[in-house]
């Protein structure tokens, strides 16, 4: 996923980052990053001037159709995909549910769905309540306990000419997997099924392309790089007309827009279009449309950042009183574990008197802990980098772990 050359000036990255000023190591951007300057401004200065709602014939109405027609193109840059086809939203979980119900009101007593157990909940739990409402027979692609890799080669066996949809995630938010999605769609799309991919924590740390993955449906949340708590389904805008959400009777039936349910939140939707830029930027050699300065950025972020995070994996692995869970061959910038004789919750304590933020429990990857064998226990503590950590940083939570033996 990862495109173009250059790299980062991390010194000028995080001054970029107002929120580094406190003094603590931030390992905890899988449940939500830290936000720049230029987020924050674009917040604040959308709402300081008249923003009405969409479809009127005055001033403030029309600023409020530019942020919304802005955030879409943002999107669409950001996923390789077409403004139209960009559904905007609160959040993946609300927008995935939506999507769901109106999926499954074409599917019959009998068709299938397949979910696998590396995923986050929010694209597991409402395929398997709409089968359950519907009499949709639910599926299981299991993952490789020693590994954290989701083998391909399972859903040859578990595809069928009753398989409606397959829903699969670009990159685990625990364990930092990267399935191979494309080789799941292709086999999907054999037996007529649709691919629903859960791209929020890949997004932040490549290069993610709509049509490259195969992916029917594209999840992204804003939130995880760098932007304010908004979210967006994406897909082709054909494929969007096919099917009809529930909806207020005087809504738009248009598409995208018969998907978006109530009054939007324009201001964040002027910083989701900042973000995007920020993350375009972030390489000074990027130049050229946004698409392109996205591709030349967001692969000196994958570089950067998996040198940053080989040192920090290498050296967890090496501590006796350390259990890194999964070793999956092509990560993200994030793993999980545990800490002999400890619990979870107890090591986050010290490790933030460490001046570490880092999460413990299950991170919503419930099936994966459960099958792990660690939810009893608490579940595990998570590292997560992003491009505004440093090699300091990593060696802070190197020694920070050590100091637990």
């Amino acid at each position: 996923m990862s495109s173009g050359g250059g790299r980062l000036d991390v010194a000028r990255v995080r001054g970029l980052f107002p929120g580094l000023s406190d003094g603590f190591v931030h390992a905890d951007a899988p449940a939500g990053s830290l936000v720049p300057e230029s987020v924050i401004r674009a917040v604040s200065q959308a709402m300081r001037v008249p923003i009405a709602n969409r479809g009127g014939v005055f001033p403030a109405s029309a600023r409020a159709e530019q942020l919304v027609s802005g955030a879409r193109s943002a999107v669409a840059d950001l996923v390789g995909a077409t403004p139209a086809g960009v559904v905007l939203g609160a959040n993946m979980t609300s927008l995935t549910y939506s999507l769901a119900r109106a999926l499954a009101k074409q599917w019959r007593p009998g068709d299938e769905v397949v979910v696998s157990r590396l995923d986050h909940d929010a694209n597991v739990r409402p395929w398997m309540q709409v089968a359950d409402e519907t009499g949709v027979q639910v599926r299981w692609a299991e993952v490789d306990i020693e590994t954290g890799e989701l083998p391909v080669w399972q859903y040859d066996e578990l595809l069928t000419p009753r398989t409606r949809l397959v829903a699969v995630s670009a990159a685990s938010n625990a364990i930092g997997t990267r399935p191979d999605v494309a080789g799941i769609a292709e086999r999907a799309h054999r037996v007529g099924a649709l691919v629903y991919v859960d791209g929020v924590h890949a997004a932040p740390h490549g290069l993610l392309d709509l049509r490259a993955m195969g992916a029917d449906f594209l999840a992204v949340s804003a939130y995880k790089w760098c932007g304010p708590h908004v979210a967006a389904v994406v897909a082709d805008p054909g494929l969007l007309g096919e099917f009809w959400p529930d909806k207020l009777m005087p809504a738009p039936d248009r598409v995208p827009d018969r998907y978006e349910a109530g009054t939007p939140p324009f201001e964040l939707y002027a910083g989701l279009t900042a973000a995007v830029e920020h993350l375009a930027d972030l390489c000074p050699a990027a130049t050229g449309t946004r698409r392109q300065r996205l591709a030349t950025s967001m692969g000196a972020v994958e570089r950067y950042e998996g040198e940053l995070f080989g040192r920090l994996d290498r050296a967890l692995r090496a501590m006796p009183h350390v259990q890194v869970l999964g070793a999956p061959v092509r990560p993200t910038p994030t793993l999980s574990f545990t800490v002999s004789r400890m619990r979870p919750r107890q090591v986050a304590r010290e490790l933030a008197r460490h001046n570490v933020c880092a999460w413990d429990g299950d991170f919503y990857a419930r099936e994966l802990f459960d099958a792990i064998g660690v939810n009893e226990t608490g579940g595990a503590v998570r590292f997560g980098l992003l491009h505004y950590n440093t090699a300091g940083d990593v060696e802070h939570l190197i020694e920070s772990v050590a100091a637990l033996r």
